[in-house]
């Protein structure tokens, strides 16, 4: 029996999903950009899907931009903005359990003489409102909070943000990394003032390779790639017609699944963590007991266990699961999202992330629930000798 719990590293495509890219790539493969038939059909189908996006978000759709993915699309916004603004002032403020996407690129920025305020998080991942209040400056240019966090799953209060910005009079932009969220939980772009969107297609059940931005068009921002300006000059390179299309798709399904796959997904984990707590001792869930999570994403500790090792005991018996972002997990470092929330070394040391999709049923959960239990045993037999 497999057993897939870790989809927010990635998600499997749909099948639908699939037989459309086939069908692009065996017969609409022209260049979006040639002036014949061929080109034409591609470039049609991109402007479908982009409409397709654009009311599945509530927004026009050309304030949606096609890119690689979450990580080109948090660069592209947060780098844009930085060149657009730098003339204004050189201060951001950020939380301290953003993704690295976001991390890296702004500790870059930093190091050129920019001044990052990193906000503080409280047990349960959710930053202080009067802590960023307080950090606002005249200078301040940009504000990135993430909406949904990938590795505990809180859900920002980014509907306040922008009042606050308004309130202080202070005329910095507001980036959202929406790639935990988007498709997952709600999102009211234009209700919340949010000035640039980060989105993903593998997260969604669509293709790797392929994201998106959305950007308001009150903002006028610079490109960071420069070319034969396709995505109206802000993102050049011949674009990725299958991947697009996978993307538009995968959407498509969502919009009419949105509310019961999700409703599935919240019985899920619940059960879960029922049949955890019933099963298992010393476990402590990180992730906030409340309608602040998206119901997609449980991270727990398992005490006097490596989460390392619990992860490969489950590998063994086909349930796949994480420790931590997909793209940092490779690493030495211990989660910095479980250290900003105060977490202690025992905990980080034993947490993995279990990540749930439609596609899974009680019976996975029982299978994993058992599985988790003997393999949880076997270790502590060891490590606590």
């Amino acid at each position: 029996m497999e057993v897939y719990l870790d989809n927010c590293a990635t998600t499997k495509p749909r099948e639908e999903v699939i037989e459309e890219m086939l069908h692009v790539l065996r017969e609409e493969y022209g260049n979006p950009s040639s002036l014949h038939r061929k080109g034409f059909n591609a470039e049609k189908k991109i402007e479908e899907v982009r409409e397709n996006i654009g009311r599945f978000l509530n927004v026009s759709s050309d304030e949606i931009y096609f890119t690689s993915g979450g990580t080109e699309s948090n660069n592209l916004a947060i780098q844009s903005i930085i060149d657009k603004c730098h003339k204004k002032g050189k201060h951001i403020i950020t939380s301290k359990i953003e993704h690295p996407s976001v991390l890296n690129v702004l500790e870059y920025y930093e190091q050129k003489g920019y001044e990052i305020t990193y906000l503080d998080v409280d047990s349960n991942g959710l930053i202080s409102l009067e802590q960023f209040r307080d950090s606002i400056r005249d200078d301040t240019i940009l504000v990135c909070i993430m909406l949904v966090n990938n590795e505990v799953g809180s859900i920002q209060p980014i509907d306040k943000i922008k009042d606050i910005l308004r309130k202080e009079k202070s005329k910095a932009l507001l980036h959202v990394d929406g790639i935990q969220a988007f498709g997952k939980v709600p999102v009211n772009i234009k209700g919340w003032g949010i000035d640039t969107f980060s989105f993903s297609g593998h997260k969604i059940y669509g293709p790797k390779g392929i994201g998106g931005l959305f950007v308001d068009k009150k903002i006028k921002l610079n490109p960071i790639i420069f070319g034969g300006n396709q995505e109206r000059g802000l993102r050049s390179g011949t674009e990725n017609v299958p991947g697009i299309v996978g993307l538009g798709k995968a959407v498509e399904i969502i919009e009419k699944n949105y509310e019961k796959e999700r409703e599935k997904v919240k019985r899920i984990k619940n059960y879960f963590i029922k049949r955890l707590r019933e099963n298992i001792e010393l476990i402590k869930i990180n992730s906030p007991m409340s309608e602040k999570c998206s119901p997609y994403i449980l991270n727990v500790s398992f005490k006097y266990v490596k989460g390392e090792v619990l992860l490969h005991y489950l590998e063994d018996k086909e349930i796949y699961v994480s420790t931590g972002s997909a793209c940092s997990s490779k690493g030495t470092e211990k989660s910095h999202v479980l250290k900003a929330m105060g977490l202690s070394s025992l905990d980080i040391d034993g947490a993995i992330r279990f990540c749930f999709s439609y596609e899974n049923t009680i019976e996975d959960i029982d299978y994993t629930v058992d599985v988790l239990k003997n393999s949880v045993e076997e270790i502590r037999q060891i490590t606590m000798r």
